[in-house]
């Protein structure tokens, strides 16, 4: 999730995926400003190539989705939760065609669970988990991921002082991914105000 992601698609050079436009123009008519930004969008649609099970958190009006679906690979499937009625059902009407690869559930995000494990989960960094990761206690990886599969997780702002800091303090739900003991995870500037947290679930007998 990022204010202003939606107005970023329809202003920007007009190279995207048909599916991320359509998208795009069902969150502005809705007025939801917060689609994920196109950075985010190019990074998900490459990684999705890499994956068969996809799952995401957060699904808005479905561009992020969008991305990821334009880049998943024949035969893979994807799933989104969306906790808002009214843009669950929209998105679930823009994939539709696509059934049942894809699919948009109306539900909390911990409703993904039930879906996993996944190759590749993407983590709205606005969505309630984040709170929890602040207080240490976010999703399991274990539980979401398969051993090597990627987590995403969005919303971050770049910081090149450790720790990381947000809002005049440490930024503890950044911290909290960055030393998970089941992860390993890098933190990818994708722009000067924009980052994200991409994490490879360790395979057993890694080295920590």
């Amino acid at each position: 999730m990022s204010y202003d992601g939606t107005r970023a698609h329809l202003t920007g050079p007009g190279d995207l995926p048909p599916l991320v436009e359509r998208a795009a123009r069902t969150a502005r008519h809705l007025g939801f400003p917060y689609s994920c930004r196109p950075e985010q969008g190019r990074l998900l649609r490459a990684l999705a190539a890499g994956a068969r099970r996809i799952g995401e958190t957060g699904t808005g009006c479905g561009v992020g989705l969008a991305w990821l679906v334009s880049g998943m690979p024949r035969g893979a499937t994807a799933v989104s939760v969306e906790r808002d009625e009214t843009r669950a059902a929209t998105a679930a009407a823009l994939f539709a065609e696509l059934a049942p690869a894809v699919a948009v559930e109306c539900a909390d995000w911990t409703a993904i669970a039930a879906h996993g494990p996944f190759d590749l989960l993407v983590l709205d960094g606005g969505g309630r988990h984040k709170t929890a990761a602040e207080a240490g206690a976010g999703p399991d990886p274990a539980d979401l991921l398969r051993p090597g599969g990627v987590l995403v997780i969005d919303d971050f702002t770049p910081s090149p002082a450790w720790p990381p800091r947000y809002d005049g303090g440490p930024d503890q739900a950044r911290m909290h991914w960055l030393g998970h003991p089941a992860l390993r995870t890098v933190e990818l500037p994708l722009a000067p105000d924009l980052a994200v947290l991409v994490a490879t679930r360790r395979l057993e007998g890694d080295a920590p």
